[in-house]
C-alpha cells in the first residue's frame, strides 16, 4: 500500500516540537504522572506490582469492561482496545472495506479518515461541511450521496477541524440512513465528551449493529501520550480486526492498560477540570474573534478544543503559519492540512495563560499581515502593468 504523505502530521513534525506556543493543537491541556498519581491514587505499590507479560488480542478484562460501562451500554464484548484511535481507524478501513467499495466521508475530515479507504482504492464520495452553513450537516445532501452501493460512512462528531456537532435527532436520521442501506457507520468519537452546547451524543452502536466507533484517551482526558484508544463494533467484526492485529502489534503493554483503566474508571476526575478549563477558553477565544472582524471569521464550535476560522486578509495561510511558527515560536496549523486552503486550525484546548499569549502574538502577525497587504495595494494602485488579473497578482 502506497500512503499519500499525512499533511497535517508533516506540519506538526516540522513545527509542533519546536514551538513555543501551542494554538494549533486539537486536544485539552495534557496531564502529567504526577498529576495523575494525585488524581486517580495511584500508589507506588500497584505499579512496583505491574509484571510486563504479553496482554490479551481483545485487551485487558478489567479494561475493556471500563470501556463498556462507560461507552458502550455494558457490553465489553463490543469492546477492542488499541494503539490509539490510530489503530482502530486502520483496522477498521483494512478489515472492512476493499478495492471499488464506496465510502461516504465528511469534508473537511482528519486525513487518516479517509487517506486509508483511498490508498485501499475506494471510491471515495464527499459530504461538504460548508462554512456558509454554520458546518451543520446537510441530511439532504446526505441521504442524496448514501445509496444501495455504499459500504461505509465516516463522520467525526464533534467535528475536528470545525468544532460543529449533530443534534440528536440528526443523530438518529444519519443512523436510519445508513440502515436502510446496510452501511457500516464508522464514528470517530475522539472529542464524544466535550461539548458546550448540549450533552454528548451516545454511541451510535447503542441503536445500529453495524456501527463502529473508535475512541481515544489522546483528546479530551489529556493523556495522548499513553497510546491508548478503543473500538466499539459487534464482535464478529472484531474478530475480523484480530486476524490483522495477529500481522501488527499483537497487544498493548500492561503499563499502559493499568494506566489507562484507573482514568477511564475515575473518568470524570479528568474530564471535568478540562472541560471547565477548555469552556473557559471559549469565551476568551470568542472574544478575541468578535474584537478582529474584518480579519478572523469563524463559526462558534459546538464540541472539542478546536475551531476552524477562515482569515480573509491573509493571502497566503500556509506562509503566514510557517512565519508565525518561525518568528513568533507559535503553532497555527493552516488549513491547506485539511483541504480548506483560507482557513486555520486554531485550538484552545492548552493552558489559558499560553493561549492568550498566543493569541496576542497571533493578533500581531494579523495586523503585520493586512499592513503587508495595504501597502501592496497602494502600489499596485500606482502600476496598471501590475493590476490584478483574474483575481490574481501578476
Amino acid at each position: 500500500m502506497n500512503f499519500p504523505p499525512a499533511a497535517l502530521e508533516d506540519w506538526m513534525r516540522d513545527y509542533y516540537f519546536e514551538a513555543e506556543i501551542d494554538i494549533g493543537s486539537s486536544g485539552v491541556e495534557d496531564y502529567s504522572l504526577r498529576q495523575l498519581r494525585s488524581l486517580l491514587g495511584l500508589s507506588h505499590e500497584e505499579l512496583d506490582a505491574i509484571v510486563f507479560h504479553d496482554s490479551q488480542t481483545l485487551g485487558d478484562p478489567a479494561l475493556r469492561q471500563a470501556i463498556g460501562a462507560r461507552w458502550a451500554g455494558g457490553r465489553d464484548d463490543r469492546v477492542i482496545v488499541t494503539h490509539g484511535a490510530t489503530e482502530a481507524n486502520f483496522l477498521v478501513m483494512n478489515a472492512l472495506l476493499q478495492r471499488g467499495d464506496e465510502v461516504v466521508v465528511l469534508d473537511p475530515l482528519y486525513q487518516q479518515l479517509y487517506s486509508v479507504a483511498e490508498t485501499i482504492g475506494c471510491r471515495l464520495l464527499r459530504l461538504p461541511l460548508q462554512f456558509e452553513q454554520g458546518y451543520r450537516l446537510d441530511l439532504a445532501e446526505a441521504s442524496a450521496l448514501i445509496g444501495p452501493q455504499t459500504k461505509m460512512i465516516v463522520v467525526n462528531f464533534p467535528h475536528n477541524p470545525t468544532g460543529a456537532s449533530l443534534t440528536p435527532e440528526e443523530q438518529q436520521e444519519l443512523i436510519r440512513l445508513a440502515s436502510q442501506v446496510g452501511a457500516y457507520l464508522v464514528w470517530d468519537a475522539a472529542f464524544a465528551d466535550l461539548t458546550y452546547d448540549q450533552p454528548p451524543l451516545p454511541d451510535p452502536g447503542l441503536f445500529y449493529e453495524r456501527a463502529v466507533t473508535m475512541g481515544t484517551l489522546s483528546k479530551a482526558y489529556g493523556l495522548p501520550g499513553l497510546r491508548l484508544g478503543w473500538c466499539l463494533a459487534a464482535p464478529q467484526v472484531l474478530e475480523r480486526f484480530i486476524r490483522l492485529r495477529d500481522y501488527l502489534t499483537l497487544h498493548l503493554s500492561p503499563l499502559v492498560e493499568f494506566v489507562a483503566h484507573k482514568a477511564i474508571a475515575n473518568g470524570d476526575l479528568l474530564l471535568n477540570q478540562r472541560q471547565q478549563q477548555a469552556t473557559h477558553n471559549l469565551a476568551i477565544v470568542e472574544r478575541w474573534v468578535k474584537e478582529r472582524p474584518a480579519a478572523v471569521e469563524w463559526v462558534r464550535p459546538t464540541g472539542g478544543v478546536c475551531a476552524f476560522p477562515r482569515l480573509p486578509a491573509v493571502a497566503d495561510v500556509v506562509a503566514f503559519c510557517r512565519q508565525l511558527a518561525e518568528r513568533e515560536r507559535v503553532l497555527l496549523v493552516p488549513g491547506s492540512c485539511f483541504g480548506c486552503p483560507q482557513h486555520v486550525r486554531l485550538g484552545f484546548g492548552g493552558a489559558t495563560a499560553e493561549l492568550e499569549e498566543g493569541l496576542g502574538r497571533l493578533a500581531g502577525a494579523l495586523e503585520a499581515a493586512s499592513a503587508s497587504e495595504l501597502g501592496m495595494d497602494r502600489a499596485l494602485s500606482g502600476r496598471p502593468d501590475l493590476q490584478p488579473v483574474g483575481g490574481e497578482r501578476v
